[in-house]
C-alpha cells in the first residue's frame, strides 16, 4: 500500500477540542468509580460494578473501531489488524470471570489463543508490509497514546495494585478493597488512553485516506 510521508497536520482548534473531550472522559470516569463506591456497595469494583463494564465497553469499541480502519478506511490493514488482536485478547480476558462460570474453567486462554495465534502468523507472513506501515503508524500521536495506555494498563497498574504495596501502606489496616480499588482504577485509565490512542488513529486513517485521494 502506498502512503504519503508521514506529515498529515492538526489544527489547533481540533487539537485542543480533542484534547478538552478527552480531559471530560477522564473526569466521567473517575465520577463514575466515586458513584460506584457511594452507591453501589454490593458489587463496587467487583465483575458486575461500574469500573469492570467500562472496562468492557472501553475496549469493545476499541475493537469496532480498528476493523472500521481496517476493513472500511482500509489504512494500515496489517497495523490495524496486530492491534485488534491485543485488544480483543484483552477483552476476553476482562470476560475471565464469566466465561470460568458460564463456559468452562480457563477458556478464556483457548479464546485468546484462536485470536492471537493466527493473527500473529498472518502478520509474520506479511512482515514486509508490516514494517513498512509500523514505520508511519510509530511517528504518530496515536502510537505515543497507545504506548502509554498499554504501560498504564499492563505493567502500572500490576505493580500499584500489589497486595504486598497495600499492606505495607495500610500495616493492621489492610483490606482487600484497596488493592482492588487500586487496580482496576488506574486499569480502566489505561484502557481509556488505548480508547484515545484508536480515535486518534481513526482521524489519522481519515486524514491519509483524504490525502490519497486528492493526490489521485
Amino acid at each position: 500500500m502506498h502512503l504519503p510521508p508521514p506529515v498529515w497536520p492538526i489544527d489547533f482548534r481540533t487539537t485542543l477540542l480533542r484534547a478538552t473531550l478527552y480531559v471530560l472522559f477522564i473526569g466521567g470516569i473517575a465520577q463514575g468509580a466515586y458513584y460506584e463506591a457511594l452507591y453501589f456497595p454490593s458489587v463496587r469494583f467487583s465483575e458486575l460494578g461500574f469500573t469492570e463494564f467500562a472496562q468492557t465497553l472501553t475496549l469493545a469499541s476499541c475493537c469496532g473501531l480498528l476493523l472500521y480502519i481496517r476493513q472500511v478506511i482500509k489504512v494500515f490493514p496489517n497495523v490495524t489488524l496486530l492491534l485488534f488482536a491485543f485488544i480483543a485478547a484483552s477483552l476476553v480476558r476482562e470476560q475471565d470471570y464469566f466465561l470460568d462460570v458460564y463456559v468452562a474453567d480457563n477458556s478464556w486462554k483457548v479464546i485468546v489463543a484462536l485470536i492471537i495465534v493466527p493473527v500473529l502468523g498472518w502478520v509474520i507472513y506479511q512482515r514486509r508490509r508490516f514494517i513498512a506501515e509500523f514505520a508511519h503508524y510509530s511517528n504518530t500521536f496515536a502510537f505515543g497514546l497507545f504506548a502509554g495506555g498499554v504501560l498504564t494498563t499492563y505493567i502500572f497498574s500490576r505493580l500499584y495494585g500489589r497486595q504486598i504495596f497495600w499492606r505495607a501502606v495500610l500495616e493492621d489496616n489492610y483490606a482487600r478493597i484497596f488493592k482492588d480499588v487500586a487496580e482496576e482504577v488506574v486499569e480502566l485509565l489505561g484502557y481509556s488512553l488505548i480508547l484515545f490512542a484508536t480515535i486518534e488513529l481513526l482521524l489519522l486513517a481519515l486524514r491519509i485516506r483524504k490525502s490519497q485521494r486528492l493526490a489521485s
